[in-house]
């Protein structure tokens, strides 16, 4: 790839709040360029390489969700015409658990849920069967084998066609045990299956009984012994999204016990961790400080703290973080913060979302004008550092603006997702509960898209409505299928607008979409509310921890 002309120079946007159209149009560029040369860069899903047909359907699953959000319903209805033309996952090959999960799993499983409201015809007992459905619970199926141990906690890596390997290493990160509520409920919920759900809660509790006596957790955990081999704990990489689905999953299912779990841990967190505003990394059993290093990955934080409306302490948190960014125009991986500049082999940015996603986050619940700034200075960053005849390259280093030649499939499936949804306040992921959506399912009919979406970690958007579709025993299903066949050839969904808003955006206070079907209906209105070795941390040195926290460029000197 060819360097662009031209740097971004931090600080250069006055107080003045931006344009919402104008930055939509360069969102909408941004999106536009990237996507007209994705697929001959593509890179395989985690795990060996696989053939380029099933690495583009893999891709086309994670981005293709990025079309309806930005109103592009014919590309979200092509990626969903060449995903059900069949993709094989009986192949040998390993693959990450995790990654697999949050990508596939999830990716299937949102496009699932959307596709009717793209327009894509769905069969008879949408959303409790589909095409889409049968392939997420087909690759899930592929996981399940990699959580058969001991403690309930999965491996990190699955065989697709004969399971877990025998050498298979058994040291898996916080983040690769805990991030599997949201995916895995939803999927138990449509199919009625609860296998999923279960495996998920178990391996949740797993680590939250493995606290330490002070409620940290570590980075790398023996998913045979429960022995942490990794004890530096943080809330970035490798421990992240464990924090996030706890958050995430209790929003979801409205289940107490998780937000409880989380809750207790941001106490621990605040309490160890927190200095200033900024979060370090410390040792799990004593709250010493191991490492004092901003990681890129932690810009989610301030998002998920506006969940649970600790906004105060988000937006301080942001605002640390936004001065980083306007120091170099963009994330470094890792900032050492006493220093106040970027960590030796950690200063690229690859253009990942996570801070441009607290931002959106932020401003739903704020409509704070710094906060369209930071977008704003996100895309004129993209466009001035990034772009190259090909799409948008990773920064390889943010000191000299020198690019890598590799373009991160997350920076359209998340980055341009968010950079969106933060200047379309009236989108519907947005929705306020004003409106909504009934369809008729094998159990009646079925309240959808009411708004109160939840992401997963890779931007895949769930209508929690959907969980509360399906819900009575799968045997009971086509007992009263002849009935609902006929109600189906008969009535159209119908389209409700409330009287006053009962959900609002995810996790601002978000009323169980069901109760919508409560409320009276009424004319509709547009207004929305404004091969392993064992991580002994106490015995790594500086460089050695660096190396297992959240590694992403390779050395190649």
């Amino acid at each position: 790839m060819s360097r662009p002309t031209g740097e971004c120079g931090p600080g250069r946007w006055g107080r003045e709040a931006p344009s919402r159209g104008g930055a939509e149009r360069s969102v909408l560029a941004l999106q536009g360029a990237g996507a007209r040369h994705v697929l001959p860069r593509l890179r395989a899903l985690p795990g060996e390489r696989l053939p380029l047909r099933r690495a583009a359907a893999a891709h086309l699953r994670r981005a293709g969700h990025l079309g309806q959000i930005l109103g592009n319903v014919s590309e979200f209805q092509r990626v969903v015409g060449v995903l059900q033309e069949g993709v094989d996952f009986d192949i040998d090959v390993n693959a990450s658990v995790f990654e697999t999960n949050i990508r596939v799993v999830g990716g299937l499983l949102s496009a699932h849920l959307l596709s009717k409201k793209a327009g894509v015809e769905v069969e008879v007992g949408w959303p409790c069967s589909g095409p889409l459905l049968r392939m997420a619970e087909e690759a899930a199926r592929k996981l399940l084998l990699a959580f058969q141990t001991p403690t309930g906690m999965p491996y990190g890596t699955v065989n697709l066609l004969h399971g877990v390997n025998p050498g298979e290493t058994p040291v898996t990160c916080t983040a690769g045990i805990g991030t599997f509520i949201v995916e895995f409920a939803t999927l138990s919920h449509l199919t009625g299956d609860p296998v999923f759900e279960d495996v998920a809660r178990k391996a949740l509790k797993a680590l939250w009984e493995n606290r330490s006596d002070i409620g940290l957790v570590g980075n790398h955990i023996d998913v045979i012994t429960a022995k942490w081999v990794a004890q530096d704990a943080g809330i970035g990489a490798g421990v992240d999204s464990y924090f996030e689905y706890l958050v995430k999953g209790a929003i979801l299912l409205q289940d107490e016990e998780l937000m409880s779990m989380f809750l207790e841990y941001n106490k621990a967190i605040k309490n160890y961790t927190k200095f200033d505003d900024w979060y370090l990394w410390v040792q799990m059993y004593k709250g010493t400080v191991s490492m004092p290093v901003f990681q890129s990955l932690e810009a989610y934080w301030p998002g998920l703290q506006s969940l649970i409306g600790d906004v105060d302490n988000a937006m301080r948190t942001f605002l640390n973080y936004y001065t980083v960014w306007k120091q170099f125009g963009g994330l470094p991986e890792f900032y050492n913060i006493p220093q106040g500049y970027t960590v030796d082999k950690r200063e690229g940015y690859p253009l990942r979302p996570e801070l441009i996603e607290s931002a959106m986050y932020l401003y739903r619940a704020t409509r704070d004008p710094t906060l369209l700034e930071l977008g704003r200075d996100a895309v004129e960053s993209i466009e001035k550092i990034s772009k190259v005849d090909c799409g948008f390259a990773t920064i390889k280093d943010l000191r000299d603006h020198r690019l890598d030649n590799r373009m991160e499939s997350f920076f359209l499936a998340e980055t341009i997702k968010y950079l969106y949804l933060l200047f379309d306040p009236d989108n519907f992921i947005h929705n306020d509960g004003s409106d909504f959506d009934v369809v008729i399912t094998p159990y009646g009919e079925c309240v959808l898209n009411a708004g109160g979406y939840i992401f997963n970690t890779e931007a895949h958007p769930i209508d929690p409505a959907a969980l509360h579709c399906c819900r009575k025993h799968k045997e009971e299903q086509w007992e009263v299928e002849d009935l609902m066949r006929e109600f189906y050839s008969l009535k159209k969904p119908k389209k409700f607008t409330l009287k006053r808003a009962s959900t609002h955006g995810e996790g601002e206070g978000a009323k169980d979409p069901e109760d919508a079907s409560s409320e009276k209906g009424g004319k509709k209105r547009n207004s929305k509310k404004s091969t392993h070795s064992l991580l002994s941390c106490p015995s790594q040195s500086f460089n050695s921890k660096l190396a297992v926290l959240g590694q992403v460029f390779l050395d190649n000197t």
